[in-house]
Protein backbone atom coordinates (compact mmCIF):
# COMPACT_ATOMS: atom_id res chain seq x y z
CA UNK A 1 0.00 0.00 0.00
CA UNK A 2 1.55 3.11 -1.23
CA UNK A 3 0.55 7.09 -1.22
CA UNK A 4 0.44 8.11 -4.74
CA UNK A 5 1.68 11.81 -4.15
CA UNK A 6 1.54 15.24 -2.94
CA UNK A 7 -2.87 15.83 -2.46
CA UNK A 8 -3.19 19.42 -1.61
CA UNK A 9 -1.22 21.81 0.63
CA UNK A 10 -3.37 24.12 3.02
CA UNK A 11 -1.75 28.17 3.39
CA UNK A 12 -3.16 30.47 6.09
CA UNK A 13 -3.74 34.33 4.28
CA UNK A 14 -5.08 37.36 6.34
CA UNK A 15 -5.32 39.32 3.61
CA UNK A 16 -8.26 36.55 1.71
CA UNK A 17 -9.37 39.54 -1.12
CA UNK A 18 -5.83 40.25 -1.88
CA UNK A 19 -4.87 36.50 -1.94
CA UNK A 20 -7.50 35.33 -4.45
CA UNK A 21 -6.63 37.96 -6.56
CA UNK A 22 -2.92 37.01 -6.84
CA UNK A 23 -3.49 33.22 -6.97
CA UNK A 24 -6.39 33.54 -9.94
CA UNK A 25 -5.02 37.07 -11.73
CA UNK A 26 -1.52 36.76 -11.40
CA UNK A 27 -0.10 32.89 -10.82
CA UNK A 28 -3.25 32.19 -12.88
CA UNK A 29 -5.08 29.33 -11.21
CA UNK A 30 -8.19 28.65 -11.15
CA UNK A 31 -10.60 28.73 -7.78
CA UNK A 32 -12.37 25.09 -8.26
CA UNK A 33 -13.83 25.73 -4.89
CA UNK A 34 -15.07 28.42 -2.81
CA UNK A 35 -16.25 26.84 0.84
CA UNK A 36 -15.75 27.48 4.25
CA UNK A 37 -13.37 25.68 6.57
CA UNK A 38 -16.15 23.30 8.01
CA UNK A 39 -14.41 23.64 11.42
CA UNK A 40 -14.08 27.51 11.99
CA UNK A 41 -16.99 28.67 9.60
CA UNK A 42 -16.36 32.16 10.02
CA UNK A 43 -13.69 31.95 7.83
CA UNK A 44 -13.19 31.07 3.98
CA UNK A 45 -11.26 27.78 2.43
CA UNK A 46 -10.16 28.77 -0.97
CA UNK A 47 -8.86 25.78 -3.30
CA UNK A 48 -6.88 27.00 -5.81
CA UNK A 49 -5.88 24.10 -9.09
CA UNK A 50 -5.99 23.15 -12.32
CA UNK A 51 -8.88 23.63 -15.15
CA UNK A 52 -11.01 20.23 -13.39
CA UNK A 53 -9.59 20.78 -9.65
CA UNK A 54 -7.77 17.87 -9.81
CA UNK A 55 -5.85 15.80 -6.97
CA UNK A 56 -2.52 16.75 -6.71
CA UNK A 57 -3.34 20.09 -8.10
CA UNK A 58 -4.70 22.11 -4.90
CA UNK A 59 -3.34 24.77 -3.52
CA UNK A 60 -5.74 26.09 -0.68
CA UNK A 61 -5.75 28.95 1.69
CA UNK A 62 -7.92 29.15 5.03
CA UNK A 63 -8.75 33.17 5.54
CA UNK A 64 -7.68 33.85 9.07
CA UNK A 65 -7.08 37.19 10.82
CA UNK A 66 -3.84 36.58 12.38
CA UNK A 67 -0.17 38.14 12.52
CA UNK A 68 3.03 37.06 10.62
CA UNK A 69 4.59 33.91 10.67
CA UNK A 70 7.63 33.91 12.20
CA UNK A 71 10.03 31.57 10.52
CA UNK A 72 12.06 28.57 11.80
CA UNK A 73 11.66 24.92 11.86
CA UNK A 74 9.07 22.47 12.73
CA UNK A 75 7.28 23.97 9.77
CA UNK A 76 6.84 23.15 5.68
CA UNK A 77 8.81 26.33 4.87
CA UNK A 78 8.06 26.33 0.70
CA UNK A 79 5.80 24.79 -1.83
CA UNK A 80 6.13 23.83 -5.34
CA UNK A 81 4.59 24.17 -7.92
CA UNK A 82 5.12 22.69 -11.47
CA UNK A 83 5.91 24.02 -14.95
CA UNK A 84 7.29 22.77 -17.74
CA UNK A 85 10.49 24.17 -19.33
CA UNK A 86 12.89 26.50 -19.08
CA UNK A 87 11.02 28.60 -21.82
CA UNK A 88 8.12 28.71 -18.71
CA UNK A 89 10.39 29.44 -15.93
CA UNK A 90 12.09 32.55 -18.49
CA UNK A 91 8.32 33.59 -19.10
CA UNK A 92 7.55 33.63 -15.01
CA UNK A 93 10.47 35.67 -14.38
CA UNK A 94 9.56 38.69 -16.40
CA UNK A 95 5.77 38.26 -15.45
CA UNK A 96 6.91 38.13 -11.65
CA UNK A 97 9.25 41.28 -12.26
CA UNK A 98 6.72 43.31 -13.71
CA UNK A 99 4.05 42.51 -11.02
CA UNK A 100 6.66 43.99 -8.64
CA UNK A 101 6.70 40.09 -7.25
CA UNK A 102 9.84 38.99 -5.14
CA UNK A 103 11.83 36.12 -6.74
CA UNK A 104 14.95 35.16 -7.43
CA UNK A 105 16.91 34.13 -10.48
CA UNK A 106 16.23 30.35 -12.56
CA UNK A 107 18.87 28.30 -10.80
CA UNK A 108 19.32 24.36 -10.81
CA UNK A 109 18.08 22.95 -7.23
CA UNK A 110 18.35 19.04 -7.00
CA UNK A 111 18.46 18.51 -10.35
CA UNK A 112 15.81 20.57 -11.72
CA UNK A 113 15.40 24.12 -12.90
CA UNK A 114 13.75 25.89 -10.11
CA UNK A 115 12.79 29.80 -9.69
CA UNK A 116 11.64 30.66 -6.26
CA UNK A 117 9.13 33.61 -5.45
CA UNK A 118 6.91 35.17 -2.42
CA UNK A 119 3.30 36.44 -2.42
CA UNK A 120 2.72 39.72 -0.31
CA UNK A 121 2.33 37.93 2.87
CA UNK A 122 5.50 35.85 2.49
CA UNK A 123 4.21 32.70 1.45
CA UNK A 124 7.33 31.08 0.15
CA UNK A 125 6.60 29.00 -3.42
CA UNK A 126 9.35 27.53 -5.95
CA UNK A 127 8.26 26.97 -9.42
CA UNK A 128 9.75 23.59 -10.76
CA UNK A 129 10.38 22.57 -14.17
CA UNK A 130 9.01 18.97 -14.05
CA UNK A 131 10.07 18.40 -17.66
CA UNK A 132 6.19 17.89 -18.78
CA UNK A 133 5.84 14.51 -17.17
CA UNK A 134 1.96 13.64 -16.42
CA UNK A 135 -0.93 14.82 -17.54
CA UNK A 136 -2.44 18.79 -17.78
CA UNK A 137 -5.02 20.28 -17.58
CA UNK A 138 -4.68 24.60 -18.36
CA UNK A 139 -7.45 26.86 -17.28
CA UNK A 140 -9.22 28.46 -20.54
CA UNK A 141 -9.59 31.75 -18.69
CA UNK A 142 -6.76 31.83 -16.95
CA UNK A 143 -4.15 35.05 -17.84
CA UNK A 144 -1.06 33.26 -17.75
CA UNK A 145 -0.16 30.83 -21.47
CA UNK A 146 -1.86 27.77 -21.60
CA UNK A 147 2.03 26.44 -22.09
CA UNK A 148 3.68 28.19 -19.00
CA UNK A 149 0.21 27.77 -16.40
CA UNK A 150 0.80 25.61 -13.46
CA UNK A 151 0.27 22.02 -13.97
CA UNK A 152 0.11 20.81 -10.36
CA UNK A 153 1.89 20.74 -7.09
CA UNK A 154 5.59 19.79 -6.49
CA UNK A 155 7.90 18.52 -3.53
CA UNK A 156 6.80 20.21 -0.46
CA UNK A 157 10.00 21.54 1.55
CA UNK A 158 10.00 21.05 5.27
CA UNK A 159 12.30 21.82 8.15
CA UNK A 160 13.18 19.80 10.74
CA UNK A 161 15.48 19.92 13.81
CA UNK A 162 16.09 16.13 13.68
CA UNK A 163 16.16 13.37 11.15
CA UNK A 164 15.39 10.39 12.85
CA UNK A 165 11.92 9.96 14.65
CA UNK A 166 10.45 12.04 10.83
CA UNK A 167 12.49 9.31 9.04
CA UNK A 168 11.02 6.47 10.99
CA UNK A 169 7.55 7.92 10.75
CA UNK A 170 7.75 8.63 7.01
CA UNK A 171 9.37 5.21 6.15
CA UNK A 172 7.97 2.83 8.61
CA UNK A 173 4.52 4.25 9.01
CA UNK A 174 3.94 6.52 5.11
CA UNK A 175 6.30 3.45 2.83
CA UNK A 176 8.00 6.38 1.56
CA UNK A 177 11.27 6.17 0.17
CA UNK A 178 14.32 7.86 0.85
CA UNK A 179 16.12 8.64 -2.55
CA UNK A 180 18.90 11.49 -2.38
CA UNK A 181 20.17 14.44 -0.45
CA UNK A 182 21.04 17.98 -1.55
CA UNK A 183 22.75 20.78 0.06
CA UNK A 184 20.27 23.60 1.25
CA UNK A 185 20.24 26.69 -0.87
CA UNK A 186 20.35 28.91 1.96
CA UNK A 187 23.06 27.00 3.79
CA UNK A 188 25.21 24.41 1.79
CA UNK A 189 26.36 22.35 5.13
CA UNK A 190 22.45 21.53 5.75
CA UNK A 191 21.35 18.56 4.21
CA UNK A 192 17.76 18.59 2.39
CA UNK A 193 16.60 14.51 2.23
CA UNK A 194 14.40 13.74 -0.61
CA UNK A 195 11.79 11.24 0.01
CA UNK A 196 9.68 9.47 -2.67
CA UNK A 197 5.85 8.25 -2.83
CA UNK A 198 4.15 5.60 -5.54
CA UNK A 199 5.65 6.75 -8.52
CA UNK A 200 8.04 9.04 -7.21
CA UNK A 201 8.71 12.61 -9.72
CA UNK A 202 8.00 15.60 -8.53
CA UNK A 203 4.65 15.73 -8.11
CA UNK A 204 5.26 12.63 -5.30
CA UNK A 205 7.96 14.04 -3.10
CA UNK A 206 8.65 15.24 0.31
CA UNK A 207 11.57 17.18 0.75
CA UNK A 208 13.19 17.02 4.66
CA UNK A 209 16.01 19.92 5.97
CA UNK A 210 17.30 19.28 8.86
CA UNK A 211 18.20 22.62 10.73
CA UNK A 212 18.84 22.16 14.09
CA UNK A 213 19.87 25.91 14.85
CA UNK A 214 16.80 27.32 13.93
CA UNK A 215 13.58 28.28 16.21
CA UNK A 216 10.43 26.52 16.35
CA UNK A 217 8.22 28.39 14.02
CA UNK A 218 4.72 30.47 14.71
CA UNK A 219 2.48 29.79 12.57
CA UNK A 220 0.68 32.63 10.79
CA UNK A 221 -0.16 34.03 7.91
CA UNK A 222 2.55 33.43 4.93
CA UNK A 223 2.90 30.14 6.57
CA UNK A 224 1.64 26.94 5.88
CA UNK A 225 -1.29 24.64 7.84
CA UNK A 226 -0.48 21.25 6.62
CA UNK A 227 0.24 18.85 3.70
CA UNK A 228 -1.95 16.30 2.40
CA UNK A 229 -1.00 13.16 0.83
CA UNK A 230 -3.11 11.23 -1.80
CA UNK A 231 -4.38 7.83 -1.70
CA UNK A 232 -6.61 5.72 -3.97
CA UNK A 233 -9.94 5.77 -2.62
CA UNK A 234 -10.06 2.20 -2.11
CA UNK A 235 -7.20 2.23 0.25
CA UNK A 236 -8.58 5.18 2.57
CA UNK A 237 -10.05 2.54 5.40
CA UNK A 238 -6.55 0.50 5.35
CA UNK A 239 -4.54 3.66 6.01
CA UNK A 240 -6.87 4.64 8.92
CA UNK A 241 -6.45 0.78 10.06
CA UNK A 242 -2.74 1.20 9.77
CA UNK A 243 -2.39 4.46 11.87
CA UNK A 244 -4.27 2.72 14.24
CA UNK A 245 -2.24 -0.40 15.06
CA UNK A 246 1.15 1.69 14.77
CA UNK A 247 -0.42 3.47 17.39
CA UNK A 248 0.11 6.96 15.64
CA UNK A 249 -2.30 9.45 17.17
CA UNK A 250 -4.98 10.58 14.93
CA UNK A 251 -8.23 12.43 13.90
CA UNK A 252 -9.97 9.41 12.59
CA UNK A 253 -11.87 9.38 9.82
CA UNK A 254 -13.01 12.78 8.59
CA UNK A 255 -15.56 12.77 5.45
CA UNK A 256 -15.17 16.43 3.92
CA UNK A 257 -17.28 15.49 1.18
CA UNK A 258 -15.01 16.30 -1.51
CA UNK A 259 -12.60 13.94 -0.03
CA UNK A 260 -12.00 11.70 3.16
CA UNK A 261 -9.41 12.66 5.46
CA UNK A 262 -7.02 11.69 8.13
CA UNK A 263 -4.72 14.03 10.21
CA UNK A 264 -1.87 13.12 12.61
CA UNK A 265 1.31 15.01 13.74
CA UNK A 266 4.52 13.70 12.51
CA UNK A 267 7.23 13.77 15.24
CA UNK A 268 8.86 17.26 15.05
CA UNK A 269 5.01 18.55 15.33
CA UNK A 270 4.06 19.50 11.28
CA UNK A 271 0.77 18.06 10.47
CA UNK A 272 0.12 15.67 7.96
CA UNK A 273 -3.29 14.38 6.39
CA UNK A 274 -3.97 11.53 4.24
CA UNK A 275 -6.39 12.34 1.42
CA UNK A 276 -8.67 10.29 -0.94
CA UNK A 277 -8.80 11.19 -4.65
CA UNK A 278 -12.69 11.49 -4.88
CA UNK A 279 -15.53 11.98 -5.22
CA UNK A 280 -13.71 15.80 -5.99
CA UNK A 281 -15.48 18.67 -6.52
CA UNK A 282 -17.85 18.04 -9.03
CA UNK A 283 -19.90 16.12 -6.46
CA UNK A 284 -22.16 19.30 -6.05
CA UNK A 285 -20.76 21.92 -8.72
CA UNK A 286 -20.08 21.72 -12.27
CA UNK A 287 -17.30 21.64 -13.95
CA UNK A 288 -17.38 24.47 -15.96
CA UNK A 289 -18.66 26.53 -12.93
CA UNK A 290 -16.54 25.05 -10.27
CA UNK A 291 -15.75 28.16 -7.78
CA UNK A 292 -18.07 30.60 -8.81
CA UNK A 293 -20.50 30.17 -5.82
CA UNK A 294 -20.26 29.68 -2.02
CA UNK A 295 -20.75 25.89 -1.53
CA UNK A 296 -20.81 24.10 1.32
CA UNK A 297 -21.31 20.26 2.30
CA UNK A 298 -24.62 19.04 3.18
CA UNK A 299 -23.84 19.01 6.88
CA UNK A 300 -23.35 22.59 6.78
CA UNK A 301 -26.29 24.06 4.45
CA UNK A 302 -28.97 24.33 7.07
CA UNK A 303 -26.80 27.74 8.19
CA UNK A 304 -25.95 29.02 5.16
CA UNK A 305 -27.34 32.22 5.90
CA UNK A 306 -25.54 32.30 9.05
CA UNK A 307 -22.12 31.36 7.87
CA UNK A 308 -22.70 33.37 4.32
CA UNK A 309 -23.45 36.50 6.63
CA UNK A 310 -20.12 36.34 8.08
CA UNK A 311 -18.19 36.30 5.21
CA UNK A 312 -16.16 39.18 2.93
CA UNK A 313 -16.39 39.58 -0.77
CA UNK A 314 -13.49 38.74 -2.18
CA UNK A 315 -14.07 39.35 -6.15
Amino acid sequence: MELEGIHHLTAVSARIRDNHHFYTRTIGMRLVKRSVNQDDTSAYHLFYADAKGSPGSDLTFFDWPVDRERRGTHAITRTGLRVSGLGALEWWRQHLGERQVKSGEIAERDGRLTLDFEDAEGQRIALIDDGGQGDAHPWSASPVPAGSQVRGLGPIVMSVPTLKPTDAVLRQALNMRPVREYPHPDDAKQLVHVYEMGPGGPAAELHVAVQPGLPPTRQGAGGVHHVAFRTPDADYDAWADRLNTLGIPNSGKVDRYYFRSLYFREPNGILFEIASDGPGFAVDENEATLGEQIVLPPFLEPKRAEIVSRLKPID
